[in-house]
Parts: structure tokens; sequence; C-alpha cells
């Protein structure tokens, strides 16, 4: 368990997580029922943008920010042995009822990705997907990532579209939807805060992530921009389909220790 001397953001998040662990709750059975790994809001199928190993039969992996663990629980069902670590107790408190309602075990921790409690070069394969991806600081949470991880293990994160961040207003709520122009200044992302929540998200520019994942060992092997199908649809507002057809909402970001 992490030291309870939080930081200010970690503090403001769990809070907020903590909050929303009732309607993520409600949600959790729906994704830990899916046969099948998919990302982001509109659900898009691994299977059709292969942002996954072609197999992870065997490998140790750590979810960091793993919520309510259904990405975890995916990777169990693959051959995985996945390790989830998450900042609030209500989520985790999700996570271990989904496992006995659906009969999968594995460690969940109580812990901040920025400062995990796990041995340098623990795992194969860290993962990320609307976790410590975007409610961490970058440069906390990359440097630990690169230190649990072995020599030639990947890192797989999902985090919001560049472009959507700049396309949404600086006092955009919860459900106002990214707008067609730019709202926001490209140079200086960074710490992101909403004025409906108290919650605190990080977002980088394509250079600052390839020079942070560089500087900390990490070789840049792909960045998906994720394109909903058709027929996609999400229960959430921040963005609408046909706006995501147009420009990616969201990234996924591949890269491996070197």
């Amino acid at each position: 368990m992490m030291s309870e001397d939080l930081s200010e953001h970690v503090r403001r998040n769990r809070a907020e997580w903590d909050k929303w662990a009732e309607s993520f709750g409600a949600w959790a059975p729906r994704a830990w029922a899916a046969k099948a790994p998919e990302w982001g809001i509109f659900s898009v199928p691994d299977a059709q943008i292969g942002a996954l190993p072609a197999s992870v039969d065997g490998l140790d992996v750590i979810e960091l920010g793993c919520g309510t663990a259904y990405f975890s629980a995916w990777l169990a069902r693959l051959g995985a042995r996945p390790v989830g670590i998450d900042n609030s107790p209500e989520q985790l408190a999700t996570a271990r009822r989904m496992q006995e309602q659906f009969d999968l075990s594995f460690p969940l921790h109580l812990g901040n990705a920025e400062e995990t409690p796990f041995p340098d070069t623990s795992f194969d394969l860290a993962i990320s997907e609307y976790g410590a991806s975007i409610w961490c600081d970058p440069s906390k949470w990359i440097p630990e990532a690169a230190r649990i991880l072995r020599p030639g293990g990947q890192l797989i994160f999902l985090v919001n579209g560049t472009i959507m961040m700049l396309c949404t207003p600086v006092d955009a709520l919860e459900d106002t939807p990214a707008s067609e122009r730019l709202a926001r200044p490209y140079f200086g992302l960074g710490r992101t805060e909403w004025p409906d929540n108290n919650a605190v998200e990080f977002t980088l520019g394509y250079g600052d992530w390839i020079r942070l994942l560089r500087a900390n060992g990490f070789d840049v092997e792909d960045m998906i921009e994720v394109r909903p199908p058709e027929g996609a649809t999400t229960e959430f507002k921040s963005v609408t389909f046909e706006w995501a057809r147009q420009w990616p909402c969201e990234e996924i970001w591949k890269a491996r220790k070197r």
C-alpha cells in the first residue's frame, strides 16, 4: 500500500474516483463480460487496431491505474499474469466484486502508479487505458513504468487525443463535446482541470511524449490514432461519433524498453 503522504493531484483524483465508483460499478459487469480486449470510449476491438502483442500468454503484466480492472481480466483470460494497481479504494472494491462474480482472481493493489511497491524489472508488459496514462504526472509515472519493466518489455497506454483536447473548450463541463475549432493552445499542454469536478488530468503534445519516453529508455514503436468503426456508440459526452470519425479522440502509444 502506498504512503498516505499523497501529493495534491493524487489526493484530489482519489477523492473524485471514489465518488465516481458507483457509476463505474454499474458499468463494470458489461466490461468484464466482453469476450476480447477493447479500447477507449467507443470500445474498439483490439483485433481491429492491433495495439496488444500477438500473444500475452505467460506474460507478467501490470495495469497502471486499473480502476475496476476489466482490462486485466481480459488479459488474464488470454493467459497473462496481470497485477492491478489503482489510487481509488472504491474502484478496487468494485474490481474485487467483479473477481468474485466472474470467478477470476489476480492481485490488486491500492497505490499510486507514480510510485509503485514493485521491485525493479518485475513485468514484461505495462498497460494503461485511461488510468495512470491521464491521471498521473507523466514525468513521474513514465520513469516508474521504465523501472518496473524488464529489458525488452513493452509499455502500451491510451490517452485522450491531442486534437480532441485542443478542440475542447477551456470551460468545458463533463457533457461538453469537443468542437470543430481549436479552443486552447498546443504549446503548454500539461496539467488540465475541469470546472465541474476536482480531478486533475495530464496531457502532453506529441514531441513531449516522444522526448519523455526516449529519455526514460524507451523506443517508440507506434502511435495508433483510434477511429471508431461504423455503428460504434459511447455513453460518454466528451466527443460525438461524427467528430471521432473525422479526428482522433484517442491515441494509443506503444514503446519498448531498451
